[in-house]
């Protein structure tokens, strides 16, 4: 995607399969334009994003990405923004 967008993991299938998170964030990073940036929203009960996604981020796309945690948003989840460096 040639702009900025956001992706829900935390509602349906997602809230009860991590596994389906991990897998639909890495294809929604992979979605990202060079430039641009996807929020990742993901449910609470998986706990913060940093605990169990962003290592498999990094470790799938190195250094052409940057990430950072933006917060709790207000359904209760949390927002992980990947911005796609090349």
């Amino acid at each position: 995607m040639e702009k900025d967008w956001s992706i829900d993991l935390e509602h349906g299938e997602y809230k009860e399969n991590v596994a389906l998170i991990l897998e639909d964030a890495i294809s929604a990073v992979k979605q990202t334009g060079s430039g641009y940036f996807v929020n990742l929203v993901t449910p609470s009960k998986f706990g913060k994003p940093e605990e169990y996604l962003t290592s498999l981020l990094q470790q799938e796309f190195g250094e052409t990405i940057a990430l950072k945690y933006i917060n709790e948003c207000g359904c209760g989840g949390y927002v992980l923004r990947v911005w796609k460096i090349c």
